[in-house]
């Protein structure tokens, strides 16, 4: 597996969970943000992302062995996880596996979906086009799913925005700002190249897994967990971390007027001082309520 770590080697860990597509060179704050905060951040990539193997048949669940082989190679005892849109998912599952129990704090969840079987949900309810066709195939008609998506990252290999170009129509006007600024476009084209380096094998198999049933119950978490959506999210809408946020015990949420998906990005340095904040000093965020 590929990981690398970047903050205050002396801080408190945090494993940041990168999205679908994406890899370990996704947008995240900068070393001296880190620093201040007191944040060892460690990203890595998904199994068939980047430099990581694959491992064909995965479900979500699996994340949480990738997650504890990880930190015993660095020698961490105790440490949080955020997990950013297709990230979310697997960061719960950090949160609700018996492998990791003692060590996971707290777990931020960014943007997630739903599981595709939630009861009361109309789970393509307000999904943008792009992802409803992908997460239909996945459940469908996997073949196709395979096919579409190694078509599209042989695309992205030769040119790395073009996902984000692929991805416009279904962009808010809040999503649009962010994805429009120079910087913020660069980082995502180095993630998705990163990426799909090898192929699109993570890809699909994130999809498949997100698609079936995740392998863990959330109603078996206990560890704090802060779920955080941009109101106008059409990526992943935000009924789904209102659903998420009713059968989670622990779990607070937060739903932020005027952002969108690509809004996960620009909360990450409060979310990760909630995620390192001593017991005593958590104060809950403004429109965040107790599920």
């Amino acid at each position: 597996m590929a990981v690398e770590t970047s903050g205050d080697r002396q801080g408190f860990p945090v494993f940041l969970l990168h999205g679908t597509p994406g890899s370990r060179s996704g947008p995240k704050p900068r070393g001296i943000v880190l620093y201040r905060l007191g944040v060892r951040l460690v990203c890595y990539d998904r199994p068939g992302y980047g430099g990581s193997d694959r491992h064909e048949g995965r479900q979500v669940a699996d994340a949480a062995a990738d997650v504890r082989a990880i930190a015993d190679a660095l020698e961490l005892d105790r440490f949080a996880v955020v997990g950013r849109s297709g990230g979310g998912p697997h960061a719960l599952a950090c949160a609700a596996s018996n492998l990791l129990t003692n060590r996971v704090t707290r777990v931020a969840v960014l943007v997630s979906l739903a599981p595709s079987d939630a009861s009361d949900l109309d789970w393509y309810g307000g999904m943008t086009n792009s992802n409803v066709d992908e997460y239909t195939q996945a459940s469908n008609d996997p073949l196709s799913l395979t096919g579409t998506l190694t078509r599209r990252a042989d695309t992205m290999r030769r040119d790395p925005e073009s996902l984000v170009d692929l991805l416009r129509p279904g962009l808010t006007p809040a999503d649009r700002k962010v994805v429009e600024d120079v910087a913020m476009r660069r980082l995502l084209a180095q993630s998705y190249a990163e990426a799909v380096r090898r192929g699109a094998d993570g890809w699909i198999d994130d999809a498949l897994a997100l698609r079936k049933d995740w392998g863990f119950d959330l109603s078996s978490i206990k560890v704090p967990v802060r779920l955080w959506h941009g109101a106008e999210d059409t990526f992943s809408p935000v009924a789904h971390a209102r659903w998420l946020a009713s059968r989670i015990p622990s779990a607070e949420v937060q739903v932020q007027q005027g952002a969108g998906h690509f809004g996960a990005m620009e909360i990450l340095p409060q979310i990760l001082a909630w995620l390192t904040a001593p017991q005593d000093a958590l104060v809950a965020a403004p429109g965040t309520a107790p599920a």
